[in-house]
């Protein structure tokens, strides 16, 4: 599998990745769901290269074998909203799986992160995915199929990874940069799913290149603006602090998804 650099982080900065909305540090809002899960989840660990990487991996109650989606964090980390996505994910009838790309680390802050993050070299955050593809390959109650998500830093990604591994099924990407690399895009090997919030031109004026290119190449993209909503609104519409556009985006976004997660 190739481990060439996706051409949207060598054209976005680092330092544009980092500018996001803000998050509460606390998020004390959304430990609830995962103490009062009825689902099983589980903390995992695996092998990328000489490092060993933890994840976690939450399962969904059902009585066939389930696609497997690997989550992508935001570049706060995996933090405990992060966590709750993957639950939300499993009560809609997948496995998911979010690797902490900071496995072995600790930082005081939620900026320590953030900044840990951005220094990541695509070649490790590349192999790390595909270390926790590998092991998702092997879960034993996964059907075999594959897909990927991410928010902010970790849309971005999904998009670039749907040309770098080419067993995915599909590409959620949540508020991150399209790909603007024609190479790159002839590579995708999935369909893309694009969620963004209105209030959101940094990432959004990366969309219609997206749609020119993969439009060219023959590659499904489809990208759909939620009205009002600014970038994070998936985690800021599930906080009690979060305004009523994001609460609306998630809820339309959930809708959307959970219909998507079926045809996996």
């Amino acid at each position: 599998m190739s481990l060439k650099v996706p051409g949207f982080i060598r054209a976005t900065t680092f330092a544009a990745l980092t500018s996001l909305a803000p998050m509460s540090q606390a998020q004390d809002w959304a430990k609830p769901r995962l103490n009062n899960s009825p689902r099983h989840g589980e903390w995992v660990e695996f092998k990328s290269g000489e490092r060993t990487l933890k994840a976690f991996v939450v399962y969904p109650e059902r009585k066939e074998k389930a696609p497997v989606v690997l989550v992508i964090h935001e570049i706060f980390g995996l933090t405990d909203w992060v966590r709750g996505v993957c639950d939300q994910l499993a009560e809609a009838g997948v496995i998911a799986i979010a690797p902490d790309l900071l496995s072995g680390e600790t930082y005081a802050d939620v900026d320590g992160a953030r900044k840990a993050i951005s220094a990541l070299s695509e070649e490790r955050v590349i192999a790390d995915l595909n270390a926790t593809a590998d092991y998702a390959a092997k879960i034993p109650a996964g059907n075999g199929n594959l897909a990927v998500c991410g928010f902010c830093w970790g849309g971005g990604w999904t998009f670039g990874y749907a040309s770098v591994n080419s067993k995915l099924k599909a590409a959620y990407s949540f508020y991150g940069p399209a790909l603007d690399d024609p190479a790159e895009v002839a590579k995708v090997a999935c369909p893309v799913y694009g969620f963004y919030g209105e209030k959101d031109e940094r990432v959004n004026a990366s969309i219609p290149k997206g749609e020119e290119l993969m439009k060219a190449a023959g590659k499904k993209y489809e990208p759909v603006i939620y009205k009002g909503a600014g970038h994070g609104f998936m985690r800021d519409g599930e906080s009690p602090e979060g305004t009523p556009e994001n609460k609306k985006a998630r809820e339309d976004a959930w809708a959307r998804w959970k219909t998507l997660l079926k045809e996996l």
